[in-house]
């Protein structure tokens, strides 16, 4: 998988989580027994045939009034059918937060980089990476705003 083989070559101290199957970014926190905070979950977008990937905690939704005024174009959230062939390794929304592993600008909603800790899915709906949020921003080559507002 290319996730694995690009946290390795980076030398990354990584765990995987292997958990039974779930869709829900909120069951997906609670099975990994993590906080929503911690759990990042990616929100494809899409402006002018354009994709971009977010990432946000599990515990709250991407905000398209901030997204637009931070990159100054006007974003629609993508259904998984206009994604999926961008993630040919991945099943489908089960994709890791590293949207330069599939040349995609991507955006970190601002609340992630309070975790020390983050755990994200690693290509399918069973497994997830456990890695310190220092090294993922390292890493991701990502921009970091403020995206999001509170779910739940």
């Amino acid at each position: 998988m290319k996730l694995l083989v690009f946290l390795n070559e980076h030398h990354v101290q990584y765990e995987v989580i292997h958990h039974p199957q779930r869709f829900t970014a909120q069951e997906l926190a609670q099975i990994e027994g993590v906080k929503g905070s911690q759990h990042a979950k990616v929100v494809m977008v899409k402006s002018n045939g354009s994709h971009q990937m977010t990432v946000l905690p599990s515990d709250r939704m991407l905000d398209l009034q901030k997204l637009d005024e931070t990159t100054g174009k006007d974003w629609q959230i993508e259904n998984e059918d206009e994604f999926k062939e961008l993630f040919p390794d991945c099943e489908t929304g089960a994709m890791p937060p590293f949207g330069s592993l599939y040349d995609l600008p991507t955006y970190v909603d601002a609340s992630l980089t309070n975790n020390d800790t983050i755990v994200f899915e690693a290509g399918t709906h069973t497994d997830a990476i456990k890695m310190k949020y220092r090294d993922f921003e390292e890493l991701a080559h990502q921009m970091v705003a403020d995206l999001s507002i509170k779910s739940w």
